[in-house]
């Protein structure tokens, strides 16, 4: 571990003399002290390392001397060949520098390690797109990579989807960033009153051109990995104007990252109490928009239930009604459960008609029976002729 150390150290003197035991300390993940020991250390195994001090000193390899401790690791040869991006090279127009590189490159190889270089080239694959869209190659990438490489200013003309071209833009390039299939360029507006940096779709960016008093001097302390994480940190975070106030599930809280931004679901589940009794979480989620929150969060079904904003809440809520509609189903068997059931009713009913016109006959003719004779005993005329009777046979027919 020590010796690989060593080995980088001189390497790292002899490419850039003058680098402090702080820039050593950094780019070797140690403390200034232990950079301190192994400069000495390389000076008893008799590598001429000099410090100076002042305002430009530093540690610096003796004039004239040169390491030759260049030759690969089999390790470093597979690293090497793995680094290149063989789309986003020929997105940039360099495919054939560089395999004129590699095969160069691999001229100067031991056989041992050439076949350990081509082997690693064979055995991986680099495919940055996302899934599911097409990679497309803005036209005047090649173009952009050369101003780039030039340190020269770009003109050119910028259109965003739904709007009208704006007026032309006169930016310095300070680098191309390919995310997720799509190519950015990063660059600052010469002579304007901030010096921030600004971030354009290479795609939208329409007649480009060089000018001829275009060159400029780039700033030496711009670190292009760095201000990519932090402008794509920021821009993640602009996205996110609304919040949700949500209760989860235990399966819920599992899920909740796959649903919706990774960031926004890590920050809002530190920030939650603990659970409730029931083992549910009640969190804030900063969301995009409520219509973006009702399409993530619906994929959660009932492990997530949304308490605000209200206007969202009863959205959810008529989900779940239409849903409910939707999805219920009598079942098999439903239609003989409601025949039988009408069959029933209808057996019964005949039932108590016929039970209920039986008595009624009977009672009718006691009743007739008993008032003839009482009729005939005090002389009081017989029936009507051909009238029935009311509540008998003929009424119950009619």
């Amino acid at each position: 571990m020590r010796a690989a150390r060593l080995i980088r150290m001189a390497l790292l003197l002899q490419s850039t003399p003058g680098l402090t035991a702080a820039e050593l300390a950094r780019e070797l993940e140690v403390s200034e002290r232990t950079v301190i020991r192994d400069v000495q250390a390389l000076q008893e195994a008799g590598i001429p390392v000099r410090s100076e001090r002042g305002r430009a000193g530093g540690y610096r390899l003796a004039p004239g001397h040169r390491t030759r401790l260049t030759t690969l690791h089999p390790t470093e040869a597979e690293t090497l060949y793995l680094s290149g991006l063989p789309t986003a090279l020929r997105d940039l127009g360099l495919s054939y520098a560089a395999d004129t590189a590699r095969l160069k490159l691999s001229a100067t190889l031991l056989p041992s390690l050439r076949t350990a270089a081509e082997s690693s080239a064979r055995r991986f694959h680099l495919d940055a797109p996302a899934w599911f869209r097409e990679p497309s190659t803005p036209e005047l990438l090649p173009e952009l990579a050369r101003a780039l490489w030039a340190d020269r200013v770009v003109e050119f003309g910028y259109t965003r989807p739904g709007r009208e071209p704006g007026a032309a833009r006169r930016v310095e390039p300070y680098g191309l960033v390919l995310k997720a299939g799509v190519w950015y360029l990063v660059g600052r507006i010469p002579d304007a009153a901030s010096t921030a940096f600004r971030t354009y779709r290479a795609d939208r960016i329409t007649a480009l051109r060089t000018p001829a008093d275009g060159a400029f001097t780039r700033d030496a302390a711009f670190d292009l990995a760095a201000y990519w994480q932090e402008h794509s940190a920021r821009f993640a975070r602009s996205l996110l104007r609304a919040t949700v106030t949500v209760r989860l599930t235990p399966a819920g809280v599992r899920r909740l990252p796959e649903v919706t931004d990774r960031g926004a679901a890590g920050r809002a589940l530190a920030a939650a109490p603990p659970p409730d009794p029931d083992g549910r979480v009640t969190l804030e989620l900063a969301v995009e928009s409520d219509e973006i929150a009702f399409a993530e969060l619906a994929s959660l079904g009932a492990e997530a239930e949304v308490l605000a904003p209200p206007a969202l809440r009863a959205r959810f809520a008529g989900q779940a009604r239409r849903l409910a509609a939707l999805y219920c189903d009598p079942g098999p068997g439903a239609g003989n459960v409601a025949e039988n059931a009408v069959g029933n009713v209808a057996e019964n009913a005949v039932g108590n008609v016929a039970e209920n016109a039986v008595g009624n006959v009977a009672e009718n003719a006691v009743g007739a029976a008993v008032g003839n004779a009482a009729g005939n005993a005090v002389g009081v005329p017989d029936r009507v002729p051909g009238r029935v009777p009311d509540g008998g046979p003929g009424d119950r027919q009619r």
